[in-house]
């Protein structure tokens, strides 16, 4: 090794290409296996993960997907199921903090007793909740983590005991969460009790997630069977909801879905990964290819030195252990650099923490990916130096290169493992690059689709809740949020204000069926699920989404509870085939809930990202009544997203007058969740967004490095070549002559490396089609247009090493022989 240390110092420019070539591969796997090994393979930091199981149920004759578990089934399973050691409840929301400074809203968590012990957490300081605390009329308490116990508290030890207002109510903290903390999704700063109340609920309200722990011993089939033999009696322990009957939830045909807790964990993001995964392990490939190559050469100048030395008795093993410690040596002094370039990535990574990667913090350069690492360098070492020893340590051909004439041309044979190399990275590069043809042909696609508003970069969200106690009347709720409009519409700059329980692509969902007056179907039958959201005055204009029919929803019909609606133009359309023939019909949310008019057709609006179907919506006043004048029936939103289209967004003090405002109508509620709509909009393609940078440096590198031994390949046979390019130009050989000579041969190993590429790509591309969109997986212009920037290029790295030959002299040629 210090033999082959010495070499490569001797050699700095062929050390120092290809440890970089080599280092800037390796770092790229152990940046993206990192990734995959925190997301995907890295247990989840619960206790016994393998056992802990997401809870969810299914209903075909409702809604396709997965449906969430409701109190009726969450009880029914903790009282008679078998299978599960315990099964808890969870959902997110947000809470207002008041009383310690600026008023705040924060993430919050509402959990059932069991499942802080089901997960194995125990807390820092404190304790968990009781079944005591978790009844409808236990104490008001909660639990904190450890980041918001730092920053809001104090680290104060003596936190626990302290009393927080919450929502206008005192609570009394009794635990701080451990550090290492980190929960399914969201990132919680408060944590209360479920107090769900089994004498009131119902066989429906589908809207908690569920994670239960199997027994040991038990299988997930055994699970799944042990849940569907208990739903049917669900309707048994708990009454149906007014107006439904049995037959109704026969007719959805509930049934189990209990599945391993880390696919609800890491969602659909592992194939992205996989993919990525596979995509830098061909740039690896090229590298090798590449530095492979220039190892060839390397051997090539150094056959006189192997002949001498087997003449004098040397092994041929000899010989090849000193050819593969070198690339040893290089791939390992690559490790390392590739060790250090993805250390700096994961610190990016975890600079900006992108929304969409799960397990962020889990993604760290751990025992497994430095062992990665080392076990890729040591793969790579060897591919790159098996080639020139199999070439080149053999005895017989030593010799035969001893016995060669000095000035001779080299045959095709010699040359066959360096056009080899060639033609397997043209190859890779052209399914790299028609991978990132098709991304960018994806995201052209998606930024053409009409997302439900218009110039994004201009819409300022945010979110506003006002509890009850601070502002206990419906009515009056609804008021005072008219007031923060009108009070936000008299800031300069500001163009128009509207708000919604859910903003376009804030991934918040909101489903339940509608009974549409026109299409009376059987008492007993439960229609579609459609998307619900609640909105006032100035929503649609905000946003920039049309009305397409009709009006939208106005204030006045909020505060004097008229029981008008607005759909979606492609629900108008399922119905009554013109978004005009809508106007004046009705609809309603339940069997024996009051009929509302349809006064207005507004766009589609793509609620679940741009890649994502626009899905039929119903928007509702933000406060609506089942019995128009009675207070009782009220339904109130007192969480609202607010909207505000303005062109001084970047402006510094912004912000700051928006605020003040708000704080001018009521100076307890705090602004939450602010943002763009730019940033939505881009964080809902931030899973495109990353495979199209990816996919598009990988195949630049791959591109690169495959130009480059086109280059080197055709200048080392020009070189090669001296004697009989001077002869022919000698005996008269025009200059074109001799470049059509060099340039055919470079471009037939493109050709043939296109061929392979374009063939493999049209293979591999169907592992690719579940993040493509608009756009097929053989989408000819891609392939056409990856094909002729290839060749286009390639035929310029052939032509100036071709050129080259055309200005040797012949004299000068000649002479040297």
């Amino acid at each position: 090794m210090k033999h082959s240390l010495r070499r490569l110092l001797k050699a700095p420019a062929f050390a120092l290409t290809a440890i970089l070539t080599v280092g800037l591969a390796i770092g790229a796997n152990a940046l993206i296996f990192s990734v995959v090994n925190g997301v995907l393979l890295k247990p989840l930091p619960y206790a016994e993960p393998k056992s802990l199981m997401g809870a969810w149920l299914v209903a075909p004759g409702v809604m396709p997907g997965p449906l969430q578990q409701s109190a009726g089934t969450y009880f029914m399973l903790r009282d008679s199921g078998q299978t599960f050691t315990d099964i808890g409840l969870w959902q997110g929301g947000s809470v207002t903090v008041t009383g310690r400074g600026e008023p705040e809203q924060v993430e919050s968590l509402n959990v059932t007793d069991g499942l802080f012990p089901l997960l194995g957490i125990q807390p820092e300081l404190g304790r968990v909740f009781s079944k005591e605390e978790d009844l409808p009329n236990g104490p008001r308490v909660l639990m904190v983590t450890h980041q918001y116990w730092q920053r809001a508290l104090g680290a104060d030890r003596a936190a626990v005991g302290q009393s927080v207002t919450i929502n206008g109510n005192a609570y009394t903290v009794i635990g701080v969460l451990p550090e290492h903390f980190r929960f399914v999704r969201g990132n919680p700063s408060i944590v209360f009790p479920f107090k769900l109340d089994r004498t009131t609920i119902h066989a429906a309200g589908f809207s908690y997630q569920g994670i239960a722990r199997l027994k040991p011993g038990v299988t997930i089939a055994q699970a799944n069977a042990d849940v569907a033999r208990l739903l049917p009696s669900l309707t048994e322990r708990f009454p149906l909801p007014p107006g439904f009957t049995q037959k109704m939830f026969n007719d959805a045909r509930f049934g189990p879905l209990v599945r391993p807790l880390d696919i609800d964990v890491v969602g659909d993001i592992g194939n992205m990964l996989w993919i990525l995964l596979g995509t830098v392990g061909l740039v690896l490939l090229v590298a090798c290819a590449n530095v492979a190559n220039l190892f060839l050469v390397r051997a090539e100048a150094r056959q006189q030195e192997f002949a001498i030395r087997l003449a004098l008795g040397a092994e041929a093993r000899t010989i090849a252990w000193q050819l593969m410690s070198e690339s040893l040596l290089v791939a390992m002094i690559g490790g390392v650099l590739g060790t250090a370039l993805a250390y700096a990535g994961i610190q990016l990574l975890l600079y900006l923490h992108p929304a969409q990667l799960p397990r962020l913090n889990e993604i760290t350069l751990d025992p497994v990916v430095l062992l990665f690492t080392i076990g890729i360098s040591l793969i790579a070492g060897l591919l790159f130096g098996a080639i020139p020893i199999a070439k080149y340590a053999r005895p017989q051909m030593a010799s035969a290169l001893k016995d060669s004439s000095r000035g001779s041309s080299e045959g095709r044979e010699r040359h066959r493992a360096r056009n080899t190399l060639v033609v397997a990275q043209v190859a890779l590069a052209a399914v790299l690059l028609v991978a990132s043809g098709l991304m960018v042909r994806t995201f052209i696609a998606i930024r053409d689709v009409p997302p439900g508003f218009q110039h994004p970069e201009n819409l300022l969200t945010l979110r506003i809740s006002i509890p009850s106690a601070v502002v206990s009347d419906s009515a009056q709720t609804a008021r005072t949020h008219e007031q923060i409009v009108r009070k936000l519409e008299t800031i300069s700059g500001v163009e128009s204000v509207g708000v919604t329980s859910e903003v376009t692509m804030d991934s918040n969902q909101n489903n339940d069926p509608v009974w549409v007056e026109d299409f009376p179907r059987l008492n007993t039958a439960i229609p579609p699920l459609r998307r619900h959201k609640y909105i006032a005055d100035g929503y649609f204009k905000t946003m920039g989404n049309p009305i397409i029919a009709g009006r939208s929803l106005e204030w006045n019909d909020v505060h004097t509870w008229k029981q008008v609606v607005v759909i979606s133009e492609n629900l108008a359309r399922e119905y009554w085939g013109e978004p005009q023939k809508a106007l004046g019909r009705r609809i309603r949310r339940g069997p024996q809930s009051p009929w509302y008019e349809i006064v207005g057709v507004a766009g589609n609006e793509r609620q679940d990202g741009a890649t994502q179907p626009a899905p039929s919506i119903v928007y509702w006043p933000m406060l609506t009544a089942d019995s128009p004048g009675d207070a009782k029936s009220t339904n109130i939103r007192r969480s609202l997203a607010y909207v505000i289209r303005s062109n001084r967004l970047q402006s510094p003090g912004f912000l700051g007058e928006v605020q003040q405002a708000v704080w001018s109508i009521n100076p307890n509620l705090p602004l939450a969740r602010v943002r763009t709509m730019q940033e939505v909009y881009e964080e809902s393609m931030a899973q495109t967004s990353f495979v199209l940078v990816i996919l598009g440096i990988a195949g630049s590198v791959t591109l690169l490095l495959g130009l480059v031994g086109i280059y080197g390949v055709i200048a080392y046979i020009v070189s090669q070549r001296r004697r009989e390019v001077g002869i022919r130009m000698a005996l008269g050989a025009q200059s074109d002559t001799v470049q059509r000579i060099f340039v055919s041969r470079g471009l037939s190993l493109t050709a043939i490396g296109l061929v392979l590429g374009l063939i493999s790509a049209a293979a591999l591309m169907r592992l690719l089609s579940s993040l493509l969109f608009g756009v097929n997986p053989f989408d000819p212009l891609t392939y056409v247009a990856v094909a002729a920037g290839l060749g286009s290029v390639a035929l310029v790295a052939t032509w100036l090493p071709a050129r080259q030959a055309t200005r040797i002299d012949p004299m000068l040629a000649l002479r040297a022989e």
